[in-house]
């Protein structure tokens, strides 16, 4: 592994950790603040401004797998560069946009793609990207480090009313002007079969429908096992994370794999709410509200039209992995 480290400063560091992530080769993503001249700075202190540093990211990566030119597209294609004063909804020095280089190399590097940018006249403007010798990086507090897993409902809520997820969407996601990486994908989970779907499951996962409550297999399943995707496959939710909510749906407290839920605002039906879908099967699963148990608070609602269930008896059977889940109670 040839492991190195890249530090960019896009404005809310929940989105940029997010961004990030999602990419082949990145070994880690830690949000922090860089740049400035208090030691040690606070999440308040930073909010004031005064102390030079800005929200930023700090990657790790594998550069035989994805380049630093690469982690510039991402970076480039989740914020606004236009922006002088701060990204979106948030203004201050603290939320300027910056690549802070950490070699010759890397200062060139931003150089090069800023042009690509300038000279493709996406935007018509001139980008405001400050290019940045590092100087410092101190993490930030424990509760901001994946914040869009942790808490799905504020984070979807704040990236769409922010603009940014609208932003990203008018100006980046048709263009392909910059080299973005591969994004972290299970091959066996890719292959979509919606030929052995009944009439109900289809109109779940493919239509975004809803099935009736009290009315369908799992809600009242009380079996030890994992539920899947029923399309592609990828291990979503745990029965040892599942409960009654009284609502006639499968619920659950917290996914099995949080990096297979991807989260969107659901305007639908005169409502707000946050809509939960799988990574791979792109399935439509159901909501999450946030009036679940603790330890997290929050309510997975699933349609069981969108899950297969697998007893603990068969989890060798292509799901071994999650058997420690339950080898507890069965000692």
């Amino acid at each position: 592994m040839k492991e190195k480290i890249a530090t960019f400063a896009g404005g809310c560091f929940w989105c940029m950790e997010e961004a990030f992530s999602q990419y082949e080769g990145v070994l880690s993503v830690t949000p922090g603040y860089s740049g400035g001249f208090v030691e040690f700075p606070t999440y308040e202190e930073v909010c004031y401004g005064n102390t030079g540093h800005r929200e930023a990211v700090q990657v790790r990566y594998d550069e035989d797998v994805v380049s630093y030119e690469e982690l510039l597209g991402v970076f480039f294609t989740n914020i606004d560069p236009t922006n002088p004063e701060g990204q979106f909804s948030d203004i201050g020095e603290q939320y300027k946009t910056a690549i802070f280089y950490h070699d010759e190399n890397q200062k060139d590097l931003a150089y090069k793609v800023i042009d690509i940018i300038e000279k493709s006249g996406i935007f018509g403007k001139k980008i405001c990207v400050d290019v940045i010798p590092f100087k410092n990086f101190y993490p930030a507090e424990d509760y901001h480090v994946n914040f869009y897993k942790t808490n799905p409902i504020r984070y979807c809520f704040y990236k769409e009313m922010s603009g940014r997820k609208k932003f990203i969407e008018k100006y980046w996601k048709e263009q392909n002007i910059l080299n973005l990486p591969k994004k972290k994908l299970n091959p066996k989970y890719l292959k979509a079969d919606f030929s052995k779907l009944s009439e109900l499951q289809y109109k779940v996962v493919k239509e975004s429908c809803t099935e009736p409550p009290f009315r369908n297999e799992y809600y009242n399943n009380h079996e030890e096992g994992i539920y899947v995707d029923v399309v592609s496959g990828e291990p979503l939710f745990a029965s040892i994370h599942k409960f009654d909510s009284g609502t006639g749906w499968p619920s659950f407290y917290k996914p099995l794999e949080e990096d297979n839920i991807v989260y969107r605002l659901d305007y639908s039906h005169g409502m707000v709410r946050v809509e939960i879908r799988s990574k791979h099967g792109d399935s439509h699963l159901g909501h999450v509200f946030d009036d679940g148990p603790e330890p997290t608070g929050l309510r997975y609602c699933v349609n069981s039209a969108a899950l297969r269930f697998i007893p603990y008896e068969k989890l060798e059977e292509g799901y071994g992995e999650y058997k420690y889940l339950f080898e507890k109670n069965k000692k």
